[in-house]
């Protein structure tokens, strides 16, 4: 408490506060103090008391006072402290604010606080008294209430009073029961204060206490002040000290809350390294201030020398083509003045002959030299001006804004339930910020796993809040989470949405409900140009003679599924092609002419099947106008079935098949057809069990 002295004491006389009031700049003086240092402003005098004192009015520069502040803030001087005295017609000094300042008519002891006289027998404070506080020197007129009008500082009053208490009483001794006497001693070791009799019967001098440090009590307070705080200890383990510290509560922890309370799946870091990471952070991030704004101003002087390089480099310029300029008019002047000293010498001939023999040639030669003087010789090549406008605006407003950012990561996204959902083997997520989050965003990056429970993996990084990811397993459960990120970091992550693609089309006592329905239609994306789509892209046909190829929109890598396809138009019997296919298959050759498709080809008699150029399994029956044809694609087993006008066509087409395929045509002009997908399986097949030395993409 020896720190808060000072703030317990009046500037004015020095001693504790006593009966202080409260001035309206929120400072403290005693009231005693407050009527000595009173002064009482010239419009108070009366013309008599001016004459008496032997001074007019015109020996002041009287301030036009304000009546809530008499001096600005910025006064310093109020003249000298002194009391007022009943006669008015004392004279008086003259302070630097032009106020007149009372001295006593008689010196005046130091106000002794134990002997202030009763409020009654003060003299009354004069009209137009004001008081300057003595802390920082703003001055106010008093109403008339005089200083009765400043409340009273209760509250300070009361903490002197417990000051000068604890200051006074004597250390007393720690161990005594009933009434504690006077200590003599401190153990530095023990922490206590001893009388005598308690230190001979609880401290002797005698065996491990022997080695203790004995200390005068006003000596060991000090050394109490001044040693280190004990450790703290957990509030909920009260036997425990706080030695960790848990970064997502921050708050400090003991061992025994990792081990049993909620902090056990926190992130702690030792105390001691928190403290000292919290107490360099403001050095730290000060210093990390200044290096980029020294590295701003390295740059602006980079720049700055940058510019001045290429104000010398257009000095330089123009230098150069004023001296050609004098160069070559200093040539052109030393040939014009031989010239003219050439011709007086002429004129000087006395031989007729001579002299008409070379007057016409002199003539022509004059005449050319005074064209050449006139075709710009003299006119300046360069101006003296430099055409160069520093464009500082944008810099100088770039500079105005440069502020701090907020640096810390964004927070976890909140997924929007309402506009997620799956269809087909395509699942769309949405997701936001949280609503109060005020954390700049860059971006955001998209997870889901395997449909297996395995690991996640990301689908997606950017700035979107929606994303569609296509080309899942049918009949499988995803689940996918989502984060946000920013200069600052990655943040947390969202909670786990879990999402099933593919419904199954019957119901699950059924034993075909192993097979998933799937809607999809022509990619308009993925087709050849002269592909022609109608019908929501179910119906196309082609512009070309030439085969041409087009896929689904969907891919399948698992289950069984069906899809069937119509012959709407059928001219000058083509031979259309339908089956599966890779994402890269050729687009302009015959479906399954290349390793990439696996196909049937039909003609109105007969079909084949097609894959890498090879013919195989020629059957009979063909396709006309309005026949149907459809693939059956089952990967439990790994086979392609063909079927048409619901009747399977030949055997088995193709076996072994593992991977991602598209359902995929190619038709010319001749041939138009429409797609039919979400389909049971027909009613002849039975799924089988799947291979389980097969390997499922």
């Amino acid at each position: 408490m020896d720190e808060m002295e000072e703030e317990l004491k009046c500037p004015v006389c020095g001693s504790f506060y006593r009966e202080p009031i409260i001035l309206p700049c929120s400072h403290n003086i005693c009231q005693a103090c407050a009527r000595n240092i009173l002064v009482q402003t010239p419009e108070a005098e009366s013309p008599q008391s001016s004459r008496a004192s032997g001074s007019g009015v015109s020996d002041y520069d009287y301030l036009d006072l304000d009546k809530m502040s008499l001096y600005s803030e910025a006064d310093s001087g109020y003249g000298s402290y002194g009391g007022f005295v009943s006669a008015p017609t004392t004279p008086c000094q003259k302070s630097p604010n032009g106020v007149r300042v009372f001295p006593p008519a008689v010196p005046q002891p130091a106000p002794q606080h134990h002997l202030l006289p009763h409020p009654a027998s003060l003299p009354p404070i004069p009209r137009n008294s004001c008081i300057t506080c003595p802390q920082c020197h703003r001055s106010l007129i008093l109403d008339d209430r005089g200083l009765r009008g400043f409340p009273k500082n209760r509250v300070l009053e009361g903490v002197v009073d417990r000051y000068q208490q604890s200051k006074a009483a004597a250390l007393k001794c720690q161990l005594c029961e009933k009434s504690p006497r006077e200590a003599t001693v401190m153990c530095e070791q023990c922490d206590v204060f001893y009388c005598d009799q308690c230190r001979l019967r609880c401290h002797p001098p005698r065996g491990p206490l022997a080695k203790h440090r004995l200390v005068p009590p006003a000596q060991g307070r000090i050394s109490r002040r001044a040693s280190p705080r004990k450790i703290s200890t957990c509030t909920e383990h009260e036997l425990e000290n706080l030695s960790m510290y848990c970064v997502q509560c921050k708050m400090p922890v003991c061992y025994q809350c990792l081990e049993e309370g909620k902090h056990g799946t926190h992130e702690v870091k030792a105390l001691g390294a928190m403290w000292k990471l919290h107490k360099e952070n403001g050095v730290e991030f000060e210093a990390c201030l200044v290096a980029q704004c020294d590295a701003l101003i390295d740059a602006l002087n980079r720049r700055k020398a940058q510019l001045l390089a290429q104000v010398n480099k257009e000095h330089e310029h123009k230098l150069k083509v004023v001296r050609d300029q004098i160069s070559h008019c200093t040539v052109k002047l030393r040939q014009t003045t031989g010239l003219m000293e050439y011709c007086l010498e002429v004129i000087k001939e006395n031989d007729p002959s001579g002299f008409l023999q070379i007057s016409d040639a002199l003539i022509r030669r004059v005449h050319m030299n005074e064209s050449q003087w006139g075709k710009g010789t003299l006119t300046p090549r360069m101006s003296s001006d430099f055409d160069l406008t520093l464009d500082s605006g944008p810099l100088l407003q770039t500079i105005h804004q440069l502020d701090f950012v907020q640096m810390k990561v964004p927070a976890a996204p909140i997924l929007q339930l309402e506009e997620c959902c799956t269809q087909n083997n395509s699942a769309t997520l949405s997701w936001k910020q949280p609503p109060l989050s005020t954390i700049a965003v860059e971006g955001y990056i998209l997870e889901l796993d395997d449909g297996n429970g395995g690991p996640f993996r990301e689908v997606y990084v950017g700035t979107e809040t929606i994303c569609t990811v296509d080309g899942l397993h049918f009949n499988s459960t995803y689940k996918s989470r989502v984060k946000a990120f920013n200069s600052s970091g990655v943040g947390q992550y969202s909670k786990t949405l879990i999402m099933q693609t593919s419904e199954t089309g019957l119901p699950p006592c059924d034993i075909q409900s192993i097979g998933t329905v799937a809607w999809f239609t022509f990619d308009p994306a993925s087709a050849h140009p002269d592909i022609v789509f109608s019908n929501d892209n179910l119906t196309v046909s082609c512009n070309s003679y030439d085969d041409r190829v087009v896929l689904g929109n969907t891919a399948f890598s698992r289950g069984v599924h069906y899809w069937e396809i119509t012959i709407d138009r059928y001219d000058n019997h083509p031979d259309p092609a339908f089956g599966i296919c890779r994402g890269d298959v050729l687009k302009d050759v015959m479906l399954g002419k290349d390793d990439k498709a696996w196909a049937m080809y039909v003609d109105n008699n007969r079909s084949w099947f097609m894959h890498n150029n090879s013919h195989t399994n020629r059957t009979d029956g063909g396709i006309t106008k309005g026949s149907t044809i459809g693939v059956l694609l089952d990967f439990t087993r790994r086979i392609l079935i063909f079927l048409i006008n619901d009747e399977q066509q030949g055997p088995v087409a193709f076996e072994g098949l593992e991977g991602a395929y598209y359902p995929a045509i190619s038709l010319n002009r001749n041939v138009q057809v429409t797609l039919h997908t979400g389909l049971p399986i027909p009613d002849f097949y039975t799924p089988g069990e799947a291979d389980p030395t097969s390997s499922v993409c």
